[in-house]
């Protein structure tokens, strides 16, 4: 039975949590690096830009309080204009990547301070960049269309391995405006141009610049402290209208976020629009393509999650030394938690998901939780959000919701604003459950895979009281420590027990009043398990997550030809493995690509069978998937013409969940899942 959470309010309850002050908060701290002395440095900047241009000037004065060596990197297509050390000049040097740095000396007596000028070109933005090739291509880039700074990009004299408290100055032509995170302490908006000021007074990993042609609307939220939080939307012209809806959302969000987590850990939250298509969480704001926020379900979902990230991720930070358990974190108490919220049924649905797309995963392309740090492809998706969401519902299921959801209260006041590990995760909830939870957090942290189970044999006799009932779960090597569901049917329902199961084979008796009909294992999918074959029909993201994927082009002509590879490409996110059509089918997950009537004489030709129902005589364009008789997964995509198969290369890359889609142009007009099937043992 899956129970929508009641959230519950407790007082501070424990002798051990710890207070924390609020001036040694980070935010997103940089992975891999050693924050031994946060807080020892402040960081003003003061920064014109001219989108027109794509000019920059910048002045940094950076005051190294402590003790300890540093570095600044400043990206190389800067010219540094002037460079001084407690007021002596200090020119950078290069590296091997063309970019400039400075080795900043230990301070021992008094601090240092470096005062640098700086101007450049941006890059011209590409508004042909998908949210993926963002996220690999940390770029700094402006137009008048938008502005922005990534801090990975070092468009400014970035401290590569500490963490800084800054204030920010943004000067902009009139008819733009900009934002960093932090509080907005002051903003003038004049014909000569405008200007804000902002300040970040807890440690930071970096510093993140957004600006365009924004409309501004603001609101205000009476946090749990009765003290008032800014909300803001920065958005295009086209998307103003929906300022209030959104700033509406985010109070919900709010709502239910400082019920069950604690208060909200800065004064303001902001929504800006970008417009590439990304997707990006930063502390105080989230920045989503304006694309993305007029997709009528964002703010159902996507919002929710950026806005839980401001206390899992930027509130509370993780030590990628030992993994990133936040997005796992945020996905269930963010996506998942808005599945329960909505039924059952649509929960489950969720949890089949994940498991249906780690069972698209190859050998190899898994990895443990713990090494988990970041999103990269499809394939570390599945891992670091979906299993470790999987993981904290398990966790759920273990030690029980009122104790889970104590735990998380527990664990923010604990480690709010601090680095922290899987094992401090460990540590609250432990504490708090007073549950040995050193073997749960081993097996799903450590090791890689999944159990597979199976019901090996289901036998029952008939006793002086009713029927005893003999069932043997067997599971894969090393085994696990498993509470295994398994559904009773009888003629007058059904009832779920859990087993124990501690081996890679074990036997569990159960005295039954009435004859059992069947078993059925792991009916509402609780686990993080391998799906038995039945219970994982193929989806499209088979052949694009897998490496040994074979491509069939069957277009003749070069440009539909060409077409048909750029989507593979984008299919795959690689250059895709190209084999000729007329070849037998390969053993490996095959993604055969070409306009209806080549399609259709090719699977007349592979003796498979034809255009399924859901899909046939249906839109311009279509893909689904299916599994020959020896066994190998196939997506095949099929256009009316060149014009409709181009118009798949942007949208159905985001389709992998699916077993079949049609497309009316670029819209997804039907879609769906082939049903799947549990396992269940008939009993005689």
């Amino acid at each position: 039975m899956i129970h929508i959470r009641t959230i519950h309010l407790i007082p501070i309850f424990l002798v051990f949590v710890l207070s924390i002050s609020t001036n040694t908060v980070t935010a997103a701290p940089i992975p891999g690096s050693d924050f031994s002395h946060e807080g020892s440095i402040d960081y003003d900047i003061t920064v014109s830009i001219d989108p027109s241009t794509r000019m920059l000037e910048g002045k940094s004065t950076i005051t190294f309080n402590k003790t300890r060596d540093h570095t600044l990197i400043l990206d190389g297509r800067f010219e540094v204009t002037q460079a001084l050390i407690d007021e002596i000049p200090f020119a950078p040097q290069n590296d091997s990547n063309q970019s400039y740095y400075w080795q900043i000396p230990y301070t021992i007596l008094r601090p240092h301070q470096v005062v640098i000028h700086w101007r450049g070109q941006l890059h011209p933005l590409d508004e042909t960049l998908d949210h993926e090739q963002t996220l690999g291509r940390p770029v700094a880039v402006s137009a008048a269309e938008g502005t922005f700074l990534p801090d990975a990009s070092n468009w400014y004299p970035r401290v590569a391995n500490g963490l800084i408290r800054y204030t920010v100055q943004i000067t902009l032509p009139s008819g733009q405006r900009g934002l960093v995170p932090g509080k907005l302490i002051d903003e003038q908006d004049e014909a000569t141009g405008y200007r804000a000021h902002f300040e970040f007074d807890h440690p930071a990993g970096g510093i993140d610049l957004m600006a365009g042609p924004y409309e501004i609307e603001s609101d205000h939220y009476i946090g749990i402290r009765d003290e008032p939080i800014q909300l803001r939307t920065y958005f295009h012209p086209q998307i103003g209208r929906m300022a209030s809806d959104y700033l509406a959302a985010v109070k919900r969000y709010f709502e239910l976020y400082e019920s069950w987590i604690g208060a909200y850990p800065f004064t303001e939250f902001s929504i800006v629009s970008s417009p590439t298509p990304t997707g990006f969480g930063m502390p105080t704001l989230t920045y989503l393509g304006v694309n993305v926020l007029q997709l009528p379900f964002i703010k159902d979902t996507s919002l929710g999650h950026e806005v839980l990230h401001n206390w899992w991720g930027n509130g509370v930070y993780p030590d990628y030394k030992s993994g990133n358990w936040s997005e796992g974190l945020t996905t269930f108490m963010a996506d998942y938690t808005y599945k329960e919220q909505e039924s059952e049924s649509a929960a489950r649905e969720m949890r089949l998901g994940w498991l249906r797309d780690f069972a698209a995963l190859e050998p190899g392309q898994d990895a443990p939780l713990i090494e988990f740090t970041s999103r990269t492809h499809g394939a570390s998706k599945i891992v670091g959000y979906h299993k470790a969401a999987m993981f904290f519902f398990m966790l759920r299921d273990l030690i029980g919701e009122e104790l889970f959801n104590r735990s998380i209260q527990g664990l923010w006041s604990m480690q709010r604003f601090k680095i922290t590990a899987w094992s401090n995760l460990q540590s609250a909830f432990e504490i708090i459950s007073a549950h040995d939870l050193a073997p749960f957090f081993d097996q799903w942290l450590n090791r890689t895979s999944a159990p597979s189970l199976t019901i090996t044999e289901a036998r029952q006799q008939q006793t002086d009281s009713g029927y005893r009932l003999h069932i043997t779960l067997q599971q894969s090597e090393p085994a696990y420590q498993l509470r295994v569901p398994v559904a009773i049917q009888t003629e007058t329902g059904e009832q779920t027990h859990l087993f124990d199961l501690q081996h890679t084979k074990q036997t569990f008796t159960l005295d039954l009043s009435e004859k059992a009909q069947s078993v059925i294992l792991d009916p509402d999918i609780r686990l993080f398990r391998l799906l038995a074959p039945g219970e994982a029909p193929p989806i499209l993201r088979e052949v694009m997550v897998n490496p040994t994927t074979a491509t069939m082009i069957l277009p003749d002509d070069d440009e539909t030809r060409q077409i048909a590879v750029t989507l593979a490409e984008k299919l795959q996110r690689r250059t895709p493995q190209l084999v000729p059509a007329n070849q037998p089918i390969p053993t490996v997950p095959t993604l055969v690509i070409g306009l209806q009537h080549e399609i259709d004489a090719w699977l007349d030709a592979k003796e498979l069978p034809t255009k399924p129902d859901e899909v046939n005589g249906k839109g311009s364009a279509q893909a689904w998937t299916l599994t020959t008789p020896q066994g190998t997964s196939l997506a095949i995509v099929s256009a009316q013409d060149t014009t409709s198969l181009e118009a798949l290369i942007r949208p159905l890359p985001h389709y992998g969940r699916q077993s079949y889609i049609v497309f009316d142009g670029r819209h997804a007009v039907e879609k769906g899942v082939w049903p799947a099937q549990v396992q269940q043992v008939e009993i005689k």
